[in-house]
């Protein structure tokens, strides 16, 4: 996968960023709710790259 540290340490922060954006703008329908989920798998993948970059 991502072998340097910062590579992958801005990879984290575009999909904790791009995560965010997408819950903020996911409006109150079932689409909205889809858009809900992918902001939180973003957000998850970009959190478990940033942690996996600090060992």
């Amino acid at each position: 996968m991502l072998k340097k540290a910062e590579t992958r340490r801005t990879v984290a922060l575009m999909l904790v960023v791009f995560g965010a954006i997408a819950m903020f703008l996911a409006p109150e329908t079932w689409a909205g709710l889809a858009l809900l989920a992918l902001g939180v798998s973003l957000e998850l993948v970009g959190i478990a790259l940033r942690d996996r970059s600090s060992r």
